[in-house]
């Protein structure tokens, strides 16, 4: 009696499936990026001699217990923000170049900020603070500039600062990347400069 071959399996084009299966995984899979502070590090210049008021600075500190003392009080972290833009926005007196603050909302108090552009924000932590309880203490004081930014820009331009930039930001919109839109969000940032001071740990 003859001898039965066996069936042979085509695996032939078992290359191409695995290939194709391999593209499939690489184009659908997406991969997770770490985020953290959007900040910008300063350029590599010697900062001018130049001699800044007590009352201009707006000092936040955290210690190892995670507690937050703001100008030498404790206060709570849903408190911050509000004190943040009461400072920032105070007016009490001249910018650098002796112009008075037409568009602060404050108190105009001497004990506090004089303008705007030279209100600084300065925040130290110890080296035994939890970095969550640090993010979300930065987190509220850009807050703090962000609804400053939004109030002036419904003011000036009858439109959300945050939706200037996303349509600056949008290739599909008609004013993306254009000049005017750009002038006017850089006089936005420049009556209300971020400057935020963050010190080494203790």
């Amino acid at each position: 009696m003859a001898k039965r071959s066996a069936p042979e399996v085509n695996a032939g084009s078992m290359a191409d499936i695995a290939f194709l299966l391999l593209i499939f995984f690489l184009v659908t899979t997406t991969i997770e990026v770490d985020s953290g502070i959007n900040s910008k590090l300063p350029p590599d210049i010697p900062p001018p001699d130049v001699k800044i008021k007590q009352k201009n600075i707006f000092t936040v500190e955290l210690n190892k217990d995670n507690q937050m003392l703001v100008e030498d009080e404790l206060m709570e972290i849903k408190d911050l923000q509000a004190a943040a833009i009461k400072f920032i926005d105070n007016g009490g007196g001249e910018n650098p170049t002796g112009e008075k603050c037409t568009y602060c909302g404050g108190e105009r108090l001497d004990d506090s900020s004089d303008h705007p552009e030279k209100a600084i924000v300065s925040i130290t932590h110890s080296r035994a603070t939890d970095y969550e309880t640090f993010i979300t203490v930065y987190d509220q004081l850009v807050g703090a500039y962000s609804i400053l930014r939004d109030k002036l820009a419904q003011k000036l331009y009858n439109r959300s600062f945050k939706e200037m930039e996303a349509t600056y930001n949008d290739s599909k919109s008609p004013e993306f990347k254009t000049d005017k839109l750009k002038d006017k969000i850089d006089n936005i940032k420049k009556k209300y400069p971020r400057i935020i001071s963050k010190a080494e740990p203790k």
